[in-house]
């Protein structure tokens, strides 16, 4: 299961992960109550579950409650990558110096856990990826040890963040792995991760999948589950019991096992 934005950041705030203030919106009136009690500049950020949304018009700054009144009309209710904008967060203007990268992820290829960390963040970390490879840091997580101080500040030295910002990201990559575990999480990415001009390390951006096998150890995550987007006929079927995934046509397939389904399909 993905999470909007402002999930992921709460779930990172309930782990001590230290993020920008802000609330969500579903109208500007909200998004204008909301700036006013921020006061200042705030950011006004398209809620959906795709990436690319600065580049597509979804992330706007805001001067104070006309100007995000403004900014939340023109953001909700678009279409992002086929992702229509019910809601927008509003949160504080951070003061940013520079910004980085940083994730936890099950590396299903390697059958273990994978630590990822870029000093070039703010951008597609595939693009990263693709065209400087040696900027992206990949660390091998080992489950039985997981990530402590030391560890987290070796993953921060082989990004080759700044010595001005070592303290702050190792302190909140060991939070960030909590997170990652204690939620039974396959992802958890922060892009970008920045330094404030006065020296703080925070989460700016939040993105995390969670393992849906591990639910029923995580009764209070069903807050989480996106209700507008499940389909009718799917979630009938999760209500039984039942696995079900509605594609088009006709013909119906029951089996025991999605590896035989798919073969079914093929």
């Amino acid at each position: 299961m993905d999470l909007f934005e402002y999930q992921a950041k709460k779930l990172f705030a309930d782990h001590g992960v230290p993020v920008p203030t802000g609330k969500v919106a579903t109208t500007p009136d909200e998004a204008r109550a909301i700036a006013t009690d921020l006061g200042g500049r705030v950011v006004v950020k398209a809620q959906v579950k795709a990436g690319g949304r600065g580049k597509a018009g979804g992330v706007k700054v805001a001067d104070g409650p006309d100007d995000a009144t403004a900014k939340a009309s023109a953001i909700l209710g678009m279409d992002i990558k086929g992702h229509t904008v019910h809601s927008v967060l509003v949160e504080q203007a951070s003061n940013i110096a520079e910004e980085y990268y940083a994730s936890f992820l099950l590396d299903r290829a390697n059958r273990t856990f994978l630590a990822m960390c870029s000093r070039e963040g703010g951008m597609e970390i595939e693009e990263v990826a693709a065209t400087k490879p040696e900027a992206l840091a990949r660390i091998p997580i080992d489950p039985l040890t997981g990530v402590d101080a030391t560890v987290a500040r070796q993953i921060a030295v082989a990004a080759k963040l700044p010595e001005a910002a070592l303290d702050g990201a190792t302190e909140l990559l060991v939070k960030l792995w909590d997170v990652f575990v204690r939620s039974d999480a396959t992802l958890v990415e922060v892009n970008p991760l920045i330094l404030t001009a006065d020296g703080r390390v925070v989460a700016l951006d939040g993105k995390v999948s969670l393992d849906e096998n591990a639910s029923f150890r995580h009764p209070d995550h069903t807050g989480f589950v996106d209700v507008s987007a499940v389909d009718p006929l799917e979630q009938k079927a999760k209500e039984k019991g039942l696995n079900y995934v509605k594609l088009s046509g006709q013909v119906g397939i029951i089996g025991n096992g999605a590896g035989l389904v798919m073969s079914t399909l093929d």
